[in-house]
C-alpha cells in the first residue's frame, strides 16, 4: 500500500545520507536565497509604490484634459471652485490639495537648468502629502520669507546653491509671455529620487500664481483618499459631474507605477522558477545515480512480483519526498528571515547612490504573503515531480534478466 512505499522510499534516500544531505542542502539554501529574494523584491515595490503615492502623486489627480501632456500654463482647470467644493463633500475623499504648475527655467550665477515648477498651498500640502518629511535643510514653505523656494539637494548641488541664495525662475504667463520672477531658498529637500530633485523647484501657489495671471490658476487637484480602492470610482464621478476636466488614478497617471504593478509579481515568480530549474538538474542527477547503483535491486523487485508502476510511484515518491523536505526546510529558513529582516530592514547603503538615481530606498522590508508562499510550494512540487519523471521512467524500463546479469 501506500504507507509501505512512503517507509520504503524514505529509508531509500537515506541509504546514500551524504549524497542525499548534499542535495537536500542545495534545495534549501536555494529555496532561502529565492524566497528571500521574492520577499526584498515585494518590498522594494510596495515602498516605491506607497512612497510616490503619499509623497507626491496620490491616490488620484484631476487636470485639465490636456494639460498632462502639453504642460502649458493656460491649460488650467476650470471650475476649480466646484470641484474643491464637491471633493469637500465627498466622504471617501481623505484630503485634498490644489496646485498651480509650469514648466520653466532655474538661473543662477553659474548655470541654467530646466525644471517644472510647482506651486503649492502648505496647510492642504501637508494634509494631503508626505512631501514636507523630505525637507533635509533649512524651511518649509511656511517660512516668513518673500517668494520662498525649495530645492532638491542635487539640484542646489549643481548650482553651487545654499538656503539664503537668490534663484531667478523664467517661465511662459497664461497669455504665452516670457516672465522672470526671483526667489530665494529656505529650505532644500531630498526625496529618493535624485532625478526629481534635479528636475523639480517648489513654491507657495500664490507666489507663482500671480505672475502666471490676473486670477488664481490651478493646474492640479490631488486627491487621497480613506481608502485607495475608492480612487477608481471618485475618477469615474469626477468624470462625469465634471465634463471640462479629466480625473485619473495613479495606475493611469504613472507608468513606472503601473509597471511594478503589472510585472513585479510575475518576476518574483520567474525569479523562483529560474532557481527551481537549476535545482531541478541537482535533483535529475542525483535520483538517476541512484537508479543505476539500484538496477539489481529494482530488477529483483520485478522478478519477485512488484508491479512496475509501483516502482515508477517509488522512485517518484523518493524524489518528491527529498525536494519537499528540503523546500520546506528553506521555506521555513526564509520565512523566518522575511519576518526579521521585515522588522529591521535590509541596508542596502553601499548602492545607496545607485538605488536614488532611480528612486529606490536603500533600506528594504522585505514581505511576503500567504498566496505568494503557496504559489511557491506549487512551483517545487511541480519542479519536484517533472525532473522525478525521467528516473523513474529508467525504473520503470528495467530488465529484470539484463539487470541480474549486468551486476552479476
Amino acid at each position: 500500500d501506500m504507507k509501505t512505499l512512503l517507509v520504503i522510499s524514505w529509508r531509500n534516500i537515506w541509504r546514500h545520507p551524504g549524497r542525499s544531505g548534499v542535495l537536500m542542502a542545495a534545495v534549501v539554501a536555494g529555496l532561502w536565497a529565492g524566497v528571500l529574494t521574492v520577499g526584498a523584491m515585494n518590498g522594494m515595490y510596495q515602498q516605491r509604490l506607497d512612497y510616490v503615492i503619499n509623497t507626491e502623486i496620490t491616490h488620484a489627480q484631476v487636470h485639465h484634459p490636456e494639460f498632462p501632456a502639453e504642460g502649458d500654463s493656460a491649460l488650467f482647470i476650470p471650475d476649480h471652485g466646484d470641484i474643491a467644493g464637491w471633493l469637500d463633500k465627498d466622504p471617501r475623499v481623505r484630503a485634498h490639495t490644489s496646485r498651480t504648475l509650469t514648466d520653466g527655467m532655474l538661473q543662477s550665477p553659474i548655470r541654467t537648468s530646466g525644471v517644472r515648477i510647482r506651486g503649492i498651498d502648505v496647510e492642504s500640502e501637508t494634509r494631503t502629502t508626505t512631501f514636507h518629511k523630505t525637507l533635509v535643510e533649512g524651511e518649509y514653505l511656511d517660512a516668513d520669507t518673500r517668494n520662498a523656494a525649495l530645492l532638491g539637494k542635487s539640484l542646489a548641488s549643481k548650482h553651487n546653491l545654499d538656503i539664503g541664495n537668490r534663484i531667478v525662475l523664467v517661465f511662459e504667463d497664461t497669455q504665452n509671455e516670457l516672465v522672470a520672477a526671483a526667489f530665494h531658498i529656505v529650505g532644500l529637500f531630498r526625496s529618493a529620487s535624485e532625478n526629481y530633485d534635479s528636475a523639480n523647484v517648489f513654491v507657495r501657489q500664490a507666489d507663482l500664481a500671480r505672475h502666471l495671471a490676473d486670477k488664481p490658476v490651478y493646474h492640479e487637484i490631488a486627491m487621497m483618499f480613506y481608502d485607495e480602492k475608492h480612487a477608481p470610482a471618485v475618477a469615474a464621478d469626477l468624470n462625469a459631474q465634471f465634463e471640462a476636466v479629466r480625473a485619473q488614478t495613479w495606475y493611469e497617471l504613472s507608468p513606472e507605477l503601473r509597471t511594478i504593478v503589472n510585472y513585479g509579481g510575475v518576476m518574483s515568480m520567474v525569479i523562483t522558477m529560474v532557481i527551481m530549474a537549476a535545482l531541478s538538474f541537482g535533483i535529475l542527477n542525483t535520483m538517476l545515480m541512484a537508479i543505476f547503483e539500484r538496477m539489481r535491486e529494482i530488477g529483483m523487485l520485478i522478478s519477485i512480483g512488484m508491479r512496475r508502476s509501483r516502482v515508477f510511484m517509488m522512485i517518484l515518491l523518493e524524489s518528491f519526498i527529498l525536494t519537499l523536505t528540503g523546500a520546506l526546510a528553506g521555506i521555513a529558513l526564509a520565512g523566518a528571515s522575511i519576518f526579521y529582516f521585515g522588522k529591521t530592514g535590509i541596508n542596502l547603503e553601499m548602492f545607496a547612490e545607485g538605488l536614488a538615481e532611480i528612486g529606490w530606498d536603500p533600506v528594504i522590508y522585505p514581505f511576503l504573503d500567504a498566496s505568494g508562499y503557496a504559489a511557491i510550494v506549487g512551483i517545487v512540487v511541480a519542479v519536484a515531480i517533472l525532473a522525478a519523471v525521467y528516473p523513474a521512467m529508467k525504473a520503470f524500463r528495467v530488465n529484470p534478466v539484463r539487470a541480474a546479469r549486468d551486476k552479476g
